[in-house]
């Protein structure tokens, strides 16, 4: 079940200093088009308490090159800042990865490509020393920061992104049963009022 699977993700990674293991900072949620990913990640970040930061695929290009990567940065930094001032857990939540970072049919890399890419990467490999271009300090540690992406096709990242070290990935899947239980979810608070609503025709 997605919801478990990004549940686990987040608690690993905020035990992650106490675990003698490797644990990837990035869970890849993929999978068809309109099938409830993005909403079923906000079901968990709402159950578990979870306050996330996030970012779209718009973002991950700008006209200036390097922008997009200082704001992955800086939104992950942003997050950090959220569990050390008020005690909760955050997340970096990249919606559409894929859409900024795929590569598809014969398009070529952007120089924002290449270095979103090598942002996301360096992230997973030192999740506690993260600059956004102030002068470097040894004291700077900032908190591991689990990074949760949705896309529907991972297969055009950069390979070694979605290695297994740096990127857990989840296949989102659903059954007619799980289709069922997301569209009961999303209308639970408008039921009464459709029914207030067509009752009085």
């Amino acid at each position: 079940d997605c919801l478990l699977f990004a549940a686990v993700h987040i608690v690993k990674n905020f035990l992650a200093n106490n675990l003698n293991i490797k644990i990837p900072l990035i869970l890849g949620v993929w999978g068809g088009k309109g099938q409830g990913k993005t909403f079923q990640t906000e079901l968990i970040f709402k159950a578990m308490g979870v306050e996330p930061v996030i970012m779209s695929a718009g973002e991950l290009e700008s006209e200036r090159a390097g922008e997009p990567g200082r704001l992955i940065r800086d939104r992950y930094r942003t997050a950090s800042q959220v569990v050390q001032n008020q005690g909760k857990m955050s997340c970096l939540m990249i919606n559409d990865l894929d859409a900024g970072l795929g590569r598809f049919g014969h398009t070529q890399m952007t120089v924002n490509n290449q270095i979103v890419v090598g942002t996301l990467m360096n992230l997973a490999d030192n999740p506690n020393r993260v600059s956004i271009g102030q002068k470097w300090r040894e004291s700077d540690i900032t908190h591991r920061i689990p990074i949760i992406a949705t896309g529907n096709d991972f297969s055009t990242l950069y390979a070694p992104l979605i290695r297994d070290g740096r990127m857990e990935k989840f296949y989102w899947q659903p059954t007619r049963e799980d289709i069922i239980n997301i569209v009961h979810r999303m209308y639970t608070k408008d039921v009464g009022y459709l029914l207030r609503k067509f009752q009085a025709l």
